[in-house]
């Protein structure tokens, strides 16, 4: 039975992976999710889980190619949180909600500065900043708690 749920559950993430940032780009009010799947990420680098990593770079590889936005920069973005920050969140043993949130809006924030660099380095407009992003950090957040 448990193999069960794990094989319904591991679909049901992948069909997720695939299909929401299409959905994304259909719909604009839609979040980002690019905290929660940055934390899924780094988590399993930590606990060597190759199915959260591949999710993870299935949803990152999609939702740039959806959103036209810089190819590997999510992915990049969350190595450089991983290899920087991540270990040092340590401190928070009691806490891995506090770890979790951190690591949540790390992600976003250096996304989000390496994101206006690249477009005042090469004068694009990837990204316009309105309440769209408050919305979708506040909801990374909310996603990572209740997860």
């Amino acid at each position: 039975m448990k193999s069960l749920y794990r094989v319904v559950i591991s679909l049901l993430l992948i069909l997720f992976a695939i299909f929401y940032p299409m959905l994304i780009s259909i719909y604009v009010f839609l979040p980002l999710l690019i905290g929660v799947a940055g934390y899924f990420f780094m988590l399993g680098l930590e606990k060597n889980r190759f199915s959260y990593v591949a999710i993870s770079l299935i949803y990152f590889i999609n939702l740039e190619a959806n959103l036209t936005l810089p190819f590997f920069l999510t992915m990049i973005t969350s190595l450089l949180v991983y290899m920087i920050f991540f270990h040092h969140l340590n401190y928070f043993r009691k806490c891995k909600l506090c770890k979790a949130i951190i690591s949540v809006i790390l992600i976003n924030h250096i996304y989000l500065g390496i994101l206006l660099s690249y477009d005042f380095i090469f004068q694009t407009n990837s990204i316009f900043l309105d309440n769209i992003l408050l919305y979708s950090l506040v909801i990374d957040i909310l996603m990572v708690v209740i997860l």
